[in-house]
Order: structure tokens, then sequence, then C-alpha cells
């Protein structure tokens, strides 16, 4: 078990319930606790399967799957222009279609490298929307009080990272050890910079009493 990054998902999910006591917060915020919650089973299960020698590739497969359709709903929500939520909408409906095809007659007992490097496109692709809208807005916005903004970045920086690394998963095993290391390396690392975005957009808007002298 990477028990940093299960340290950081905790934190993380954690901070995520405090969005159940916060005021005027969108109801697809309030999603997240229970996503949060998803992952960390998720990963303690795949501990659990590793620990027995069994395979984890089809777990890992559906639930990255999972995790696109999640963030593309959220950021379906958080951006305007009607069009381009259609798009996403329909996006939502092929993607887990494509993605059953490949894993089971395309790419079978392998990860699911194709549709994941899809996914990042359409999850990058749709950050890049939400800063283009933030960019032509003609009203104010405070970003560091914007979970949106925060969430985003997050996922930008994560996929846009991990695009090249997820791409030629299946190829990993036959590289040397000191180079799979490093690799592990840098995938905590970004997964320790995306859940903390994760956090702050879950804790920015809290108001801290301020104690009276």
């Amino acid at each position: 078990m990477n028990v940093p990054v299960l340290i950081i998902e905790v934190i993380c999910l954690l901070a995520s319930i405090t969005l159940f006591f916060q005021a005027s917060i969108p109801r697809y915020l309030k999603t997240f606790p229970f996503f949060m919650l998803i992952t960390h089973i998720v990963e303690i299960t795949g501990w659990l399967l590793r620990k027995e020698t069994l395979t984890v590739n089809l777990l890992y497969c559906f639930f990255t799957a999972f995790e696109f359709v999640y963030y593309l709903w959220i950021i379906k929500y958080i951006i305007f222009n009607q069009k381009v939520k259609k798009v996403i909408f329909w996006v939502l409906l092929v993607y887990p279609v494509l993605v059953f095809i490949n894993i089971f007659f395309i790419q079978p007992r392998k990860f699911h490298s194709t549709t994941y490097s899809l996914g990042c496109l359409l999850v990058v692709a749709a950050c890049i929307y939400y800063f283009f809208e933030i960019f032509r807005s003609t009203n104010s916005v405070n970003l560091v009080k914007e979970p949106a903004f925060w969430i985003c970045t997050g996922l930008l920086f994560f996929y846009c990272c991990t695009f090249p690394m997820f791409g030629v998963w299946n190829l990993l095993p036959g590289l040397p050890d000191i180079i799979l290391k490093n690799l592990g390396t840098i995938l905590t690392l970004l997964n320790y910079i995306l859940y903390s975005l994760f956090s702050i957009a879950f804790l920015c808007r809290l108001k801290l009493k301020r104690s009276v002298q």
C-alpha cells in the first residue's frame, strides 16, 4: 500500500466532509465526500488483492474510467456554455462504451491505456475550456475563494503529467527497477498535488472566526 498517498486521500476525505457544513455550496461539490470514500475503498481493495497475489488490473481499469466520467460530470456543472455542456453530456454517454469495448475486446487483460489516454485528453480539454471562460468573463471572480478553480487546476496538472506515463503503462514492466521506482515517486507526488488542491477547493470558502482579544 502506498501509505503517503493513502494519508493525503484521508486528509482530502476529511476536508470534503466540511462541505456539508458550508453555506451556499453547489450541490455537485457535495458529491465529493462520496467520491473520495469510493476512492479510499478502491485503494484498500487493491492493496488487499495484491496482498493475496490477485490481479487488480480490471479494478483499476473500471475505477479510472469512473474517475474520468465523474470529473467530466463535475466540469459540466462548472462551465456555463450550453453547447459545450451538451458536448460533454454526449461524451459522458459514449466514453463508458468505448472503455468497455477497449477493456474486453481491444486490450483484454491489460490496462486500458488507449481509453485512459483519451480520458486524459477529454478532462484536460474541459479544464482548458473552463479557464478560457474565466479569461473571457466580464465579471470579477476571486479565484482564491473559487472551488472550481482549484479543482480544475489540480485536474489539468495531474492529467497533463500522467498522460505520457499511463499512455505507455503496458510497456513499463520491461523497464529497469530504478526507472519504475522513480516513476512511482513521481506518481505519488502528483497524487499529493492533486488531493492537496482538492482539499484547498473544499476549504477555501470556510469562514474562520477571529478570536477576540
